[in-house]
Order: C-alpha cells, then sequence, then structure tokens
C-alpha cells in the first residue's frame, strides 16, 4: 500500500476492524480440547524474528498456527476471494501479504526445528477433539 492509497470507512470494514488476534474463540476451543487431553502448551510463544505461533508444546517441538478462515483464506470457505468496493486493491494486498507471512513463519518454524501444524478455524470449530488428535499425531 502506498502513501496515496487510503481506506475510505465502509460497513464492512468497520465490522472487522475491531476483530481479535490473539485468544479467539476458535484458539479457546483447540485450547480446551488440547488440555482435556492431558497436553501442555504455551501461548504466543515467539520462536525467532517473524514466528509467533498461536500454540507451542515445547516437549514436543510443535507449533500450533489457527488460521481463521476469512483472513489466511481457507479454500473450502472463501477459495476464489475477489474483494469489492472502494478499497478492493487494499484487500486484495492485504490477503496476498498474511499469505506470505504465513508461508515465512512456517519455514521460520521448520528451520528452527518445530514441527509446524496449521489448523482452520472451521476445522476446529466443527471438531475441536479431531484437531487436538492432529496436532498431537503429527509427526
Amino acid at each position: 500500500m502506498t502513501r496515496s492509497e487510503k481506506w475510505v470507512p465502509t460497513p464492512r470494514s468497520a465490522s472487522l476492524s475491531g476483530r481479535a488476534s490473539k485468544n479467539t474463540e476458535p484458539e479457546l476451543m483447540l485450547r480446551r480440547a488440547l488440555h482435556a487431553a492431558g497436553v501442555r502448551f504455551r501461548l504466543h510463544r515467539r520462536i525467532d524474528k517473524g514466528c509467533t505461533p498461536d500454540l507451542v508444546l515445547p516437549a514436543r517441538r510443535i507449533a500450533i498456527f489457527v488460521d481463521g478462515d476469512f483472513w489466511h483464506g481457507c479454500p473450502m470457505h472463501f477459495p476464489d476471494r475477489r474483494p469489492a468496493g472502494p478499497n478492493a486493491p487494499l484487500w486484495q494486498q492485504k490477503f496476498e501479504r498474511t499469505q506470505e507471512r504465513d508461508e515465512r513463519s512456517t519455514v521460520i518454524a521448520k528451520r528452527a526445528g518445530w514441527t509446524v501444524v496449521r489448523l482452520w478455524e472451521c476445522e476446529i470449530r466443527e471438531a475441536p477433539e479431531a484437531a487436538a488428535a492432529r496436532v498431537l499425531h503429527s509427526p
């Protein structure tokens, strides 16, 4: 985004501006399921510059990222995101930066010797225990 491009206030952007980025409902659901399975974890622990997973299981060296369907582009719920309206180019840039950041943080964690597990919000909402099992059975 260049300095000349400015966000135009819209009802949609107003509804999205205050969304939480940490301790979201899917994160809490996953945390409850992992805790019920007897797993202990740490929250938002920085692995390295540019890589702060939502949860880490230090003993198992597993880094868990909970990706929101909208912001991270769930292939089932947002397979073909084409924003419209006056902010369309800015939204598109924002989505692309999010996906680039996801790829970068995955690479950073793997290089540091961590197993990376990325879970979609919808996956956790549908079956939190199954999502927790996927984490525990990751290689």
